[in-house]
């Protein structure tokens, strides 16, 4: 008896992990059906502090990363976009708006910011794979762990800002408990 117990209690808490899943990211045939054009570029304000939730980035990296929440959007283009802080260990830091396309794995910098808070478009923005070079680490986390997991975007605006506070997806192998 204590066995069915336990296992229907099992089964129950994976058929809602599941359901929480799929409430967070657009179904893979959902995904092909967005828009194929990008949406018009709208700069968000530029980062505050209390805005910041930090990611975590493994590898061969300097920096500690933060993406600006309020600065997030899901578009119906199926593009993420956020501003990304980069932080050395020294104190120089890097903030740029970025997007992440998830069906391509590829990023695009739109702007970038400067030391008067204000951004500084990039001047030739193209969409680039995102590599497992060091350079793309932290795009690489972005996509895997938080916005694309298994390639499938995230829902909406508050399923990216959910997951980024939660530290990841735990279905890529990512969570709080890092």
């Amino acid at each position: 008896m204590r066995w069915l117990v336990f296992s229907l209690a099992l089964v129950s808490s994976a058929a809602a992990a599941q359901t929480r899943q799929q409430e967070l990211y657009i179904a893979q045939d959902e995904a092909g059906e967005q828009a194929s054009d990008e949406q018009k570029l709208v700069l968000p304000a530029f980062p505050r502090d209390e805005n910041m939730v930090r990611i975590q980035v493994d590898g061969d990296v300097n920096f500690d990363f933060f993406v600006d929440l309020e600065s997030v959007s899901v578009g119906r283009d199926g593009i993420v976009r956020y501003t990304l802080l980069a932080r050395s260990v020294g104190g120089a830091t890097n903030i740029s708006y970025e997007g992440i396309k998830c069906k391509g794995r590829e990023r695009k910098f739109y702007a970038f910011g400067r030391k008067d808070r204000t951004w500084a478009i990039a001047r030739d923005p193209q969409w680039t794979p995102i590599s497992i070079a060091p350079r793309d680490l932290a795009q690489a986390t972005l996509h895997d762990a938080y916005f694309c997991p298994d390639r499938t975007t995230v829902r909406d605006v508050a399923a990216a800002k959910r997951v980024l506070r939660e530290g990841g997806n735990p279905r890529a192998g990512y969570s709080t408990d890092r």
